[in-house]
């Protein structure tokens, strides 16, 4: 997987995690199309343990794949119907108020 913190002060840090393989992809369902890049995504490789502490510690989440989904809905901080497909892959946002 690639994480990447986007720093905010005052609003929270944003975590981002993509599954590996999506990193500069694009992936479509019907009209919408996304483009998976670096610059939101990072191209820092993370392993399981540390997309979890980043995840603990986030104020925003942005997930997109199989393995960063499954992750946050293992920790509870989502549900499989909290999820959207785009195409054949999960995404899921977490916000905090």
């Amino acid at each position: 997987m690639f994480l990447k913190v986007h720093r905010s002060p005052g609003a929270g840090d944003i975590v981002a995690v993509c599954d590996r393989e999506l990193l500069n992809t694009t992936i479509s369902h019907g009209e919408l199309s996304v483009r998976i890049t670096e610059a939101f995504y990072g191209n820092f490789p993370a392993g399981e343990d540390e997309v979890r502490a980043a995840l603990k510690k986030a104020g925003n989440i942005n997930l997109m794949g199989e393995r960063a989904v499954s992750i946050a809905i293992d920790m509870g901080l989502i549900t499989q119907s909290g999820c959207i497909m785009i195409g054949k892959i999960p995404h899921a946002q977490v916000y905090s108020l």
